[in-house]
């Protein structure tokens, strides 16, 4: 482990020197005279000059940013600015008049010189000031007056809610607007930035076209129930109550439309004209969850493969996603900054994860090859563990049911043994519809061709499936899920036991209004296909050692809780 953290601290060295080289190298074409430059320039840009002594010491740089602390004193004032470009503020020395307006939270430009700083300081350089200017309002304090002893007086109130002060997560979710400027808020929102960078080049370099699915849709994919129903604004009744649609025609799109809750059955046709396609879009369920784990709108990655006939295929395309973005993310500059983030956490905001339990996570992410289990194998070690009192499970575990987060958070452990694990073949009655069968699957328990990417200590963060390319095998799957019109089934089908139905291709005209398009993709032109979805904010958390994914997405939404 040390020599792995030891070849991580070395990749992060080469890059900071690259990063350095290339903002030299940027800064160098900018006028020399004043130049506006983001705080993370001025912060790597030091490292080479104070050395080769490049820039003359009078020369002038502007930098905009927000004031994180002010400290005033008789003859100077000391202010750190952050602009969200790195973690690591830059101090700047002002007079008295120059910070005399100024607040936490204030937005300056601020124009001085780039000096180093004196003996002892902990930051090298410091930004000694000619000009300040308040590039707006600042209303982060009043003034309270009062009386004490028939003596009136008065003192500053601070109203602005962010201050220099540990702030804990539940306080933070009720200011997601403001949130956002706290230095680990900024990092994850640049990790983001730089995991769909990294995800683009992955899937560009494979020829996979990016797609833009609809977020109103007219099904719901996984069968569930738990969607969002997209209405308008109903006009008042005279009796002052809201009136109510009385048909579909009333209805904005003459029939009831949902927000998606999976983009998998519009790549699935996109998919049959270019061959390989992936999103990155806003997905809506309405769980009524309440856990870390959980948000009723969050992005999923998802991508669909035409012309692959087995669901290993799928899985290798998932583990080399992810390997390339942890390799990527263990080079960057950005994972630098994430480690320092980890190693100076106050223990006060300590949630169990360390700098050293993050590089844990990163290797495992690019280590050996990940084991890879049929369902039935996962539950007899889940099993053996019970017997052998290895384990106690809230919900024992048992063939044909769901895996518990409990199960999956064990399975990670033992079998994953740091890396994330691919658990395969379900039973096909607890998975949807359009699961095709698994090739090895047995009379005893039916199978499908899919998987679940479990990680540890988060659980599921993927999952994915061959879809059934065969007309007659998905109405008959549509019909054993209750999806066809029962009312309209003969009787000798309705009587029947659902795995002996025959269900004939005339009874495509049984099959609901909103899935008769995905039906059609089996009678024009089929081809075997497999996909898969990833939970981007899930990543996220995982990536970042952010235990809760409320505070890896901007404005969170989840159930009972909508701000902004």
């Amino acid at each position: 482990m040390l020599r792995s953290l030891h070849s991580l601290s070395r990749c992060r060295r080469r890059a900071v020197a690259h990063s350095t080289t290339r903002v030299t190298s940027v800064l160098g074409r900018l006028p020399r005279s004043t130049s506006t430059y983001t705080v993370a320039q001025l912060l790597q840009h030091d490292e080479s000059t104070t050395n080769t002594a490049s820039e003359s010491s009078d020369s002038s740089r502007t930098v905009d940013g927000f004031v994180r602390s002010i400290r005033k004193q008789k003859r100077v004032a000391f202010a750190t600015i952050g602009d969200g470009s790195t973690v690591t503020p830059l101090q700047a020395v002002l007079t008295p008049e120059q910070a005399k307006e100024l607040s936490i939270g204030s937005a300056v430009r601020i124009t001085g010189n780039w000096q180093p700083s004196p003996a002892g300081k902990e930051q090298s350089h410091e930004l000694q000031a000619h000009t300040v200017r308040a590039m707006g309002d600042n209303d982060s304090a009043v003034r309270l007056s009062y009386e004490i002893n028939h003596v009136e007086s008065s003192r500053m109130k601070q109203t602005y809610p962010i201050q220099k002060k540990y702030h804990t997560p539940e306080f933070l979710r009720t200011l997601p607007h403001l949130r956002s400027r706290l230095p680990i808020n900024s990092l994850v929102l640049r990790l983001r930035s730089q995991l769909i960078r990294t995800s683009t080049n992955f899937f560009d370099d494979r020829q996979f076209i990016q797609t833009h699915p609809p977020i109103i849709t007219s099904s719901d994919c996984e069968g569930a129930g738990e969607v969002f129903t997209v209405t308008v604004d109903a006009e008042s009744g005279t009796d002052g109550t809201t009136k109510k649609p009385e048909s579909t025609s009333d209805q904005f799109f003459r029939s009831p439309k949902y927000l998606t809750v999976s983009s998998q059955l519009h790549l699935e046709a996109l998919a049959q004209s270019v061959g390989k396609v992936w999103t990155l879009s806003p997905t809506f369920r309405a769980e009524k969850s309440d856990t870390p784990r959980h948000l009723s709108e969050f992005y999923m990655l998802e991508a669909e493969l035409c012309f692959v006939e087995h669901v290993h295929d799928v899985m290798d395309v998932v583990e080399s996603l992810l390997r390339d973005i942890s390799s990527q993310l263990q080079k960057s500059t950005l994972g630098e900054e994430l480690m320092s983030a980890w190693s100076s956490r106050p223990q006060d905001q300590d949630s169990g994860m360390t700098q050293q339990s993050l590089a844990t996570r990163w290797q495992g992410l690019t280590g050996d090859r990940w084991p890879r289990i049929a369902y039935k194998e996962a539950i007899t070690i889940l099993n053996e563990a019970v017997s052998r009192k290895k384990v106690h499970f809230d919900f024992p575990p048992a063939l044909g049911s769901g895996l518990q987060a409990e199960h999956e958070k064990y399975l990670a452990e033992v079998v994953g043994k740091g890396s994330p694990i691919f658990v395969t073949d379900y039973p096909r009655d607890i998975k949807a519809f359009y699961m095709a069968p698994s090739s090895s699957s047995d009379g005893s328990l039916p199978t499908v061709a899919c998987f679940d990417l479990l990680v540890p200590e988060l659980c599921e963060i993927a999952g994915g499936s061959m879809r059934e390319h065969r007309l007659d095998p998905l109405l008959k799957a549509m019909d054993a899920h209750g999806l066809l019109n029962q009312a309209n089934l003969t009787p000798d089908l309705n009587s029947a036991p659902a795995d002996s139905r025959l269900v004939p291709r005339d009874l495509v005209q049984e099959v609901p209004p909103g899935l008769e398009w995905y039906v059609d993709l089996r009678r024009y032109g089929s081809v075997p296909h497999g996909g898969f979805g990833l939970g981007f904010d899930r990543l996220l958390s995982y990536l970042s050692g952010v235990s809760n994914i409320r505070d890896v997405v901007g404005f969170p939404r989840w159930y009972g809780r909508c701000d902004c």
